[in-house]
């Protein structure tokens, strides 16, 4: 039976929470392939994960590996795929079962490569345990009709919380594998690769009406938990750096349509690194923002412009003390609005 999905569930000392997950995709059958990457855990993680491949062995495997971090485990499930298209799930979140049925007869129903597109869009729920709210990403403001093929330029406007982020992506698996993504090994924040790199080889998408991915926050251990993000804020960075480094979009990106999403999310991406930085406020930290902007001047001067321009980016550049305090207020503000960790 043909696979039609692979997901790729990177673990780490997941032994408490892993159940939760794998559970959510038992409906999916034989026709989902699901990679349990054990990254090297000192828990329970692996057992636990051999019960599943011995109970629905047409469903599960896993892969023990050296752990190398959430990127290694991401590579690790796209190297290994089977399935038609690709998605990751981590071992903390899960997905809604009505939700991936309605996934799978959609993927099914692909006949020709003129019907799949490069990238398929699903919505998300973010799960708030701490005060037991939710909240619903959702795409029909953006796609004119469900489970047809759009263009970069039949989108709608695309607000800042609501670029395609991992919870939402579905990648066809021969996209990624064209794309060459190979994610860095010990480093947080590689989603945001998995998000950018890949798209010069998207030119079809898809969208599917469905809450699938469910997002859980409430960890204070979790890496988008604020404090930790200052205390990682050099992963931050590193996965920034690369991110200015993997494209001269002026050049590469032909589709204007496509290049200005690509603005739009390395935009993002440098103001939440700035943000962070601006709130660790110390000298290192401060000065550590001025290089991230040269580097990406040295880089590309004019992508230096567009990204410095962007509405996000001026309100985060105001200068002196007074700017940063706008910034820190700005961004307070906008956890209360976007209600992330």
């Amino acid at each position: 039976m043909e696979k039609l999905l692979s997901i790729a569930v990177p673990s780490y000392n997941s032994e408490a929470y892993l159940a939760k997950c794998l559970d959510s995709m038992i409906c999916g059958g034989a026709e989902l392939d699901v990679i349990i990457v054990n990254d090297g855990s000192t828990d329970g993680t692996a057992e636990l994960a051999q019960t599943y491949v011995d109970r629905y062995p047409e469903i599960f495997r896993l892969v023990n590996k050296e752990n190398g971090g959430h990127g290694s485990g991401v590579n690790k499930g796209i190297e290994l795929a089977r399935g038609r298209f690709f998605r990751v799930v981590d071992s903390d979140d899960w997905v809604g079962e009505e939700a991936l049925l309605k996934l799978l007869d959609y993927i099914r129903g692909m006949s020709s490569p003129e019907d799949t597109p490069d990238m398929l869009i699903t919505n998300y729920i973010y799960e708030y345990t701490y005060n037991d709210s939710r909240r619903t990403v959702d795409y029909r403001k953006i796609f004119k009709k469900e489970k047809s093929l759009h263009s970069w330029k039949d989108l709608g406007f695309i607000k800042i919380d609501q670029v395609f982020a991992m919870h939402s992506l579905n990648y066809r698996t021969e996209v990624l594998r064209q794309s060459g993504l190979k994610l860095p090994e010990h480093c947080f924040y590689v989603d945001n690769l998995f998000d950018y790199i890949p798209l010069p080889w998207v030119d079809s998408i898809a969208w599917l009406d469905v809450e699938l991915y469910h997002y859980f926050i409430g960890r204070d251990d979790q890496s988008v938990h604020t404090p930790v993000m200052i205390k990682r804020i050099d992963q931050q960075l590193r996965v920034t750096y690369l991110m200015i480094e993997a494209y001269h979009l002026e050049e590469e990106i032909k589709d204007k349509y496509k290049r200005r999403y690509m603005y739009r999310w390395l935009s993002l991406i440098i103001m939440i690194s700035q943000i962070h930085l601006t709130l660790a406020d110390t000298t290192e930290s401060l000065q550590k923002i001025t290089d991230m902007w040269q580097h990406l001047k040295d880089h590309d001067a004019q992508m230096y412009r567009k990204v410095r321009s962007s509405f996000v980016n001026i309100m985060t550049n105001l200068p002196g003390k007074l700017g940063r305090y706008i910034d820190r207020k700005g961004f307070f503000i906008a956890q209360k609005i976007f209600k992330f960790s």
